[in-house]
């Protein structure tokens, strides 16, 4: 087996004559950073080959002695930091990484798209390894695939090497990526990366499969994948970076994740032509699927290395399985057939993919050697870390900030970053992403997901939702009575000039069972809300009793914000969904205002709790209430309309029809009505925009109606609507960040109204 091998270095005169001159300990130092690299060797003879497909996924899992000595120890090790503050050890263990200064080094230098830690492992991977098959570089076609790839770090970076590097500049590059679609209401906050700015502007490359979930644990998502990549003559790179948030289990994180790379790495070879490569990120190496899994590996690919990027934090068990040249394809139909049979979430939970007996020692030590070698680097770093975070001496302070010097300026040289013009980045767009700044709207500070120490956190888990509440960073904020209806300051100006209705496209899929997260109400928050009502607080909307102390919006005044002045001559009126009781009546406005009410929208089983404004009947309720407002409105006339939430995308899109037809759009929170919700005020109708959207509204209510069930519904799994206005229009123009504003005032109301009702 070889070992470490560095990239060969290009650097310039000046940085050389540096280097020669500085301390040779740290020169040494900052060159083995970059060379953190075990590589296996094949036997001359053909002693590692694929297993029969009959004997793979047929006998129980294997347990390895040594391997284990090696999770215990290094779990003994990672214990130490059990007791202290997550915070405080994240800043002094970023303080203290060699590599620490690389990412501001190449944001000022390079101008780099998405610049992140990711972005910098990535582009060191590819300065390292010859990732890009000469085949396809002298072909001038390049063809990549990207799993698990938001926020999309490595396309970027991708992307800067194609068109600053000599040997790729003049390739024809295509790329397509997957991930678990941060727009998708179903998928868990915490499992999403809620990071939009490169998907906003990129959403044609990326396949979220038919059910819109982007989930590729799924194995129609996985064959859908394959279909949407058809056009690829041959796929020459995928990568594959995915994770789970194992903080709350450390010890047990490679098993945690051992199916996700099963499914990651059956994805790139059924999808890699030959001579392609495969870069996926790994964890610990202790178990018997990671061993059979790297076998597989090895039996497919010409090359494969374990590299630790000197850009991946030295402290933690990241490390990227990197294969070259992709052979034996044909050979490997058969087992793939039999992995894609058995793909999903639990892939690496059942039997072993190679019983132990059909794998050679030959491998087996050498995969002992490589788990040994990382495992020293680790505890190396994590014990080191141990020691400075008791006492760091001021010289041993001037030494670390001379090696962070020098490794940042290292990285620059040894890969060559070059500057790239912003014309030639991935998103050129001027359209605001939502989730990247979600926070930005309404509500306190955001959630901070990981605090404290991790025995800490365990203790708080103990805690009952009310003591977690009250501990919370929420907690002042959501326990104050609200002084005045929130939402006069936000205002969407309408009526939209350019609603291209024409290239809308309605996106259904399987119906939601929660709403779990939304590109449109800050994540903790709604993570806070489903947890209480989970604990079964709250049996309906309907019967929680509004809060005496907290001042609502009155109802007089909400109606004269929406009178014509009197110098008015077009006689107008105002449609106010809801009830006349909860009004006052029209009483005291201009003799030239009618005001006339409708009946609201049907909130089943009190908004169905954890499904928010998600539930079909009431999509539909509140569609079918908007449509008959629209037809019915005249020129200048007012709409005041009730909401239970707007976190769903079909409700967004609501939104954004009513934002196109009205010369202003803002909301009250809590309504005049004291329901639970907001109202939405929408003043100055306009006719003539509202006339393009009439006809998708109602092909989007008779479609409704059909996924409805019914004896025309379509057979088979029940399915709602989940976008019909493009992803592109409701990222635009402030929509977000007055979705957000709005859906902080509601969760928070909700929030209130729990506390306050309970014991």
């Amino acid at each position: 087996m070889s070992g470490a091998h560095g990239a060969r270095k290009k650097a310039g005169q000046p940085q050389q004559s540096n280097m020669a001159s500085a301390d040779p300990t740290i020169v040494t130092e900052v060159e083995e950073l970059f060379q953190k690299r075990m590589t296996f060797t094949k036997p001359s003879a053909e002693e590692w080959r694929l297993p029969d497909p009959n004997d793979v996924l047929s006998q129980p899992r294997h347990e390895h002695g040594e391997l284990q000595v090696l999770k215990e120890s290094l779990n003994a090790v990672k214990n130490r930091l059990s007791d202290q503050d997550l915070s405080k050890w994240h800043w002094h263990t970023n303080s203290t990484n060699r590599a620490g200064k690389v990412v501001a080094a190449v944001r000022s230098a390079a101008n780099a798209e998405i610049c992140t830690q990711a972005w910098c492992k990535f582009y060191e991977i590819l300065g390292t390894f010859r990732l890009l098959p000469e085949t396809a570089v002298l072909s001038g076609e390049l063809n990549t695939v990207h799993l698990c790839e938001a926020p999309g770090a490595f396309v970027s970076a991708l992307n800067h090497y194609t068109k600053t590097s000599e040997r790729t500049r003049y390739c024809d590059w295509s790329w397509a990526a997957t991930t678990l679609n941060p727009y998708h209401e179903g998928n868990a906050g915490d499992a999403t990366v809620a990071d939009d700015r490169l998907i906003a502007h990129t959403l044609p490359w990326w396949c979220f499969g038919s059910d819109n979930t982007g989930n590729l644990m799924s194995q129609r998502n996985l064959l859908q994948l394959r279909a949407f990549v058809g056009n690829m003559r041959r796929v020459d790179l995928v990568t594959a970076d995915g994770s789970f948030d194992c903080l709350d289990s450390p010890d047990e994180q490679e098993a945690l994740v051992a199916s996700l790379h099963y499914c990651e790495a059956t994805a790139a070879l059924l999808l890699l032509g030959p001579g392609g490569s495969l870069v996926l990120k790994m964890f610990t190496l202790y178990e018997h699927s990671s061993v059979c899994l790297l076998y597989l590996l090895n039996c497919c690919f010409r090359s494969v290395s374990v590299f630790k990027p000197a850009t991946s934090k030295a402290g933690n068990s990241e490390v990227y399985v990197v294969g070259l040249g992709y052979q034996n394809k044909a050979e490997a139909k058969p087992l793939l057939e039999k992995l894609i049979r058995n793909y999903g979430p639990s892939m690496a939970d059942r039997e072993a993919l190679f019983p132990l007996p059909l794998i050679p020692a030959s491998y087996l030590q050498q995969h002992r050697q490589v788990c040994s070698y990382f495992h020293a680097l680790q505890v190396h770093t994590i014990t080191e870390n141990l020691r400075l975070f008791s006492e760091m001496s001021a010289e041993h302070r001037q030494r670390l900030e001379l090696i962070r010097d020098r490794t940042a300026q290292e990285y620059l040289q040894r890969f060559q970053v070059s500057r790239l013009p912003r014309g030639q980045w991935l998103s050129r767009s001027t359209v605001s992403p939502a989730c990247f700044s979600v926070s930005a709207g309404g509500g306190p500070a955001g959630h901070k997901k990981h605090m404290g120490s991790f025995n800490e956190r365990r203790e708080l888990r103990a805690l009952s939702w009310r003591q977690r509440m009250d501990r919370g960073c929420h907690a002042t904020w959501v326990r104050s009575h609200c002084a005045e209806a929130s939402g006069r300051d936000c205002v969407l100006e309408g009526p939209l000039p350019d609603c291209h209705v024409s290239s809308w496209y309605t996106i259904a899929g399987a119906a939601l069972s929660a709403v779990k997260s939304s590109p449109f109400c800050e994540g903790g928050l709604l993570s806070q809300l489903n947890e209480g009502l989970a604990q079964g607080w709250v049996a309906s909307w309907d019967r929680v009793p509004s809060c005496g102390s907290c001042q609502g919006s009155c109802g007089a005044s909400t109606l004269s914000e929406v009178a014509p002045g009197s110098k008015s001559q077009a006689r107008t009126r105002c449609l106010v969904v809801g009830s006349r009781s909860a009004w006052g009546g029209p009483q005291g406005h201009a003799p030239a205002f009618d005001v006339t009410f409708s009946e609201e929208p049907v909130f089943p089983g009190g908004g169905l709790l954890a499904l928010h404004d998600g539930e079909p009947g009431y999509q539909r309720e509140l569609l079918l209430c908007a449509l008959a407002s629209l037809r019915s409105l005249a020129p200048g006339d007012a709409l005041l309309l009730p909401l239970l939430s707007a976190v769903t995308r079909v409700t967004a899109g609501l939104v954004f029809c009513l934002r196109a037809s009205f010369r202003s759009v803002t909301f009250r929170c809590p309504p005049p009505s004291g329901r639970v919700g907001a109202l939405l005020v929408c003043s100055g109708f306009c006719p003539e925009a509202a006339a393009p959207l009439l006809p998708q509204l109602e092909e989007l209510r008779d479609l409704m109606g059909q996924l409805a069930g019914g004896p025309e519904g379509p057979p088979g799994p029940r399915q709602q609507v989940l976008q019909f206005v493009p992803m592109e229009d409701l990222l635009g123009a402030g929509l977000t960040e007055f979705l957000s504003a709005m859906n902080s005032a509601i969760v928070r109301q909700k929030l209130h109204l729990i506390l306050q009702a309970g014991p």
